[in-house]
């Protein structure tokens, strides 16, 4: 028998740019949960310290201060904040999923829309970055790379998830099917404004989303735990109150949803939008077994023989540094495993030596 487990998808503010007393309200939110029963635990797209929504209002020469206080509150992956999250996860025995504005160690002003899996044992089983920031995510965030495209043994079965717009990507999904994924979390934020309310046509979310959740469940026979912020009053305050001519964009914007998805496509559990809260669903991954006799897309239901996937998982970073008092062939070596540790198990490590 697969398992059967409760989950929880969290429809929550941040403390709006402060990031670690978001971090304190994510540790109150976790707890509720856990007492409600759930396992797996999934909050929104960079909820801590926020999403960057200005970044759609105002011209990038009127945003630095923002962009400086951004950097300022974006955590590192290996932080004193995320250390608290995985630690609170290990008290209660329950698996977290997390959306950070990761900070560079080596660059002040280097960020990535991150996520985070904890495992029930306080361990980071994936550290996904973004693979590519969505429209003008772009004056915020850097690219991230394939290190993240993993899918995790858990308790509550094999776990994976994409950030709000690489649920577009097909091969991005197909990674993680391939994997054998069973429960796929996507991560939102709480409104995505594209158009002023005078010219119409503004992006509805909330269909784009369920579209998209529901065409991933569907396909790979997997349930998906869609988990989108939430703008208090707060946050409409502090962006209102630095320019009032944007409370209309804001207002006539659609709020994003946190629901969940069976692996028919169907939406089923609790949903909420309009209103801060959880919602959880009972999850029991023996209804993926039965669907997957109509499609198999990583099984029966495809041509392998024709169609070819290659996913490199290294991590990127800035520069590889040789010591001058490594003999030359110690150097080669080291470089080696380096890009092969990067690689992970996917065999994807390349040998430098010529």
């Amino acid at each position: 028998m697969l398992p059967r487990f409760k989950a929880a998808a969290v429809h929550a503010a941040p403390v709006f740019l402060d990031s670690w007393a978001t971090t304190e309200k994510a540790i109150a939110i976790i707890r509720e949960a856990a007492r409600a029963g759930a396992e797996l635990i999934a909050f929104p797209e960079t909820y801590i310290p926020a999403f960057p929504v200005w970044a759609a209002m105002w011209p990038p020469i009127d945003n630095h201060d923002l962009f400086v206080r951004m950097a300022e509150q974006s955590v590192l992956a290996d932080g004193p904040e995320v250390a608290r999250l995985c630690a609170e996860a290990r008290a209660l025995g329950v698996t977290v999923s997390i959306g950070i504005s990761e900070r560079s160690a080596v660059s002040v002003g280097g960020l990535w829309n991150s996520n985070l899996l904890i495992g029930e044992t306080g361990e980071i089983l994936i550290h996904h970055r973004k693979l590519v920031p969505t429209f003008y995510e772009k004056l915020v965030w850097s690219s991230g790379d394939g290190a993240g495209l993993k899918v995790a043994e858990t308790r509550q079965g094999r776990i994976g998830g994409l950030i709000c717009g690489e649920n577009t990507n097909p091969l991005a999904r197909f990674a993680l099917m391939a994997q054998g994924e069973q429960v796929h979390i996507s991560s939102w934020p709480p409104m995505w404004p594209t158009r002023r309310p005078a010219g119409g046509g503004n992006f509805d979310n909330v269909a784009a989303n369920r579209i998209r959740a529901s065409a991933h469940c569907f396909e790979a026979k997997v349930f998906g735990i869609v988990t989108a912020g939430y703008m208090d009053q707060a946050m409409r305050a502090f962006l209102t109150e630095r320019d009032r001519t944007i409370a209309d964009v804001i207002d006539q914007t659609p709020r994003a949803a946190s629901f969940f998805v069976d692996p028919t496509g169907s939406v089923f559990g609790d949903g909420l939008q309009d209103e801060e809260g959880i919602a959880y669903a009972e999850i029991d991954l023996n209804r993926c077994v039965e669907p997957k006799q109509f499609h198999d897309v990583v099984g029966y239901y495809n041509r392998f023989d024709i169609f070819g996937v290659t996913v490199d998982r290294s991590r990127l970073t800035p520069a590889r540094f040789r010591d001058a008092d490594l003999p030359i062939a110690q150097v080669q070596d080291a470089a080696i495993l380096a890009v092969d540790a990067d690689a992970g198990s996917n065999g994807q490590g390349r040998d430098y030596r010529s």
